[in-house]
């Protein structure tokens, strides 16, 4: 972003368009996601939310309190992670990750959340605070894996889920020609992640110490399993008899899942929605209380933090070595 020798006050207006489009751009997206869902009735959904005696003030509370848990763990790691860059406090770090979830809310993948990160910081410091994102990207997404990939195993040998073994061997060979063709890109240093090569990427990551990386992680273990856990209160409220055992396979499972499947952000609920309702009818959970409870994690985990997040985007000022210029 560069405003060239325009005056400060014209430089101040654009600002502030470029805030209140990014904070009116959320909100419509939200408004349509929840009015336009062909899946679930959105009146239907909120008029059984308040038919249901299970949603006590106690009971919103302990699941506003898992959100806050979530989202806590998050800005925790961020702090963590960029302090090997920039040494800043809790409420930087909460301004900083809430601010980027609202700006990339309505983006593909929430791609644009590692611009919205940058701009926090000077020139100098914006490469390495976009592959600290990535960094903390990779870090949720390798447990997503792990855990999924577990719960995956148990529930295809639990439930007999009448995996094509074909198909799949044919994508694992997929993935490991994809891997050696890497393997030579990178020896050849022309391949490249979100425009940085692998063997700087390498060095970079190689660069922080054991300690961060290990925090991180532990971080996003954590992490999952408080969003995870309240997937399953959220069963539990809705009167779903399921054992935390069978329920965590399921949910697991699910993230993995949803995770690994390419969609652009306007059809992203939907092929979500769709994931879960196919694992959670292996158990037993009708397809009205699974959107339900998917509508409501979203609500919970996003959207509720993306309000907060535009209190943030709106009042945004560019660092002072660097107002205006990007």
């Amino acid at each position: 972003m560069h405003f060239g020798s325009l005056t400060y006050k014209t430089k101040q207006f654009f600002l502030l368009l470029i805030k209140l489009s990014i904070v009116v751009g959320a909100f419509y997206f939200i408004y349509k996601k929840l009015t336009e869902n062909e899946e679930l009735d959105f009146h239907v959904f909120i008029q059984f939310l308040r038919e249901n005696e299970a949603f006590s003030i106690k009971t919103m509370l302990f699941l506003l309190f898992l959100t806050f848990f979530n989202w806590f763990l998050e800005i925790l790691k961020w702090k963590t992670l960029v302090a090997t860059v920039e040494q800043i406090s809790f409420k930087n770090a909460l301004e900083q990750s809430l601010g980027s979830l609202t700006a990339s809310l309505f983006t593909p993948n929430r791609i644009g959340e590692y611009g919205a990160k940058a701009i926090y910081y000077t020139n100098g410091k914006r490469k390495k605070i976009v592959l600290l994102n990535l960094l903390s990207n990779m870090m949720q997404m390798g447990t997503t894996i792990v855990f999924g990939g577990i719960g995956l195993l148990l529930l295809n040998s639990k439930y007999d889920l009448n995996i094509d073994y074909f198909k799949v061997s044919r994508l694992v060979v997929i993935i490991i020609v994809i891997l050696i063709f890497t393997a030579f890109a990178y020896k050849q240093k022309s391949f490249k992640i979100k425009g940085f090569s692998v063997k700087r990427l390498l060095q970079f990551f190689k660069n922080i110490s054991i300690k961060t990386k290990v925090l991180g992680m532990l971080l996003s273990v954590l992490r999952y399993f408080v969003f995870s856990f309240q997937f399953y209160v959220l069963l539990t409220i809705f009167g779903v008899s399921v054992s935390y055992y069978n329920a965590m396979i399921v949910i697991t499972s699910m993230y993995l899942l949803a995770s690994i499947i390419p969609s652009v952000f306007i059809f992203d609920v939907i092929i979500k929605s769709s994931v879960a309702v196919y694992l959670f009818s292996i158990v037993g959970v009708n397809d009205f209380t699974t959107l339900s409870i998917v509508t409501l994690m979203w609500l919970l985990n996003f959207v509720l933090p993306s309000l907060f997040g535009s209190y943030y985007v709106l009042n945004f000022n560019f660092p002072k070595d660097d107002t205006l210029q990007c």
